[in-house]
């Protein structure tokens, strides 16, 4: 998986912005290639805003995605009830989070940077 987020095509997009009006992205066969090119590597790119959440965490979402509900996770962190009082601690003051990082099944884990979800 590809760590390039969709506001890095973003930014490649603009150093291909039109200068003047030399640039013609409907007759130039070569700006069309380029417009696919970018418009699949958008497509494939992370969105700008994943949760960051803790490799605990982590690890919790993926063992428990799938076993329980969203809410049995947070009524568990809320009475203590998880593996570590970390994790339940860090659910808690993160609520938010968490639940974002559950629902969409992709998240960054902060003490290493990677991109993962249910599967990574």
């Amino acid at each position: 998986m590809s760590n390039e987020t969709k506001r890095d095509v973003f930014d490649d997009a603009l150093a291909y912005a039109p200068v003047g009006r030399e640039y013609d992205p409907v007759n130039d066969d070569e700006a069309g290639d380029l417009r696919s090119c970018l418009s699949a590597r958008y497509d494939a790119a992370l969105p700008d805003d994943l949760p960051t959440i803790l490799e605990c965490v982590s690890k919790e979402i993926k063992d428990g995605y799938g076993k329980n509900s969203l809410l049995d996770e947070l009524a568990w962190a809320n009475q203590d009830a998880l593996p570590s009082s970390k994790v339940s601690e860090w659910i808690n003051d993160n609520e938010t989070l968490f639940a974002e990082a559950w629902s969409r099944g992709l998240w960054i884990v902060e003490e290493t940077g990677e991109v993962t979800g249910y599967d990574g």
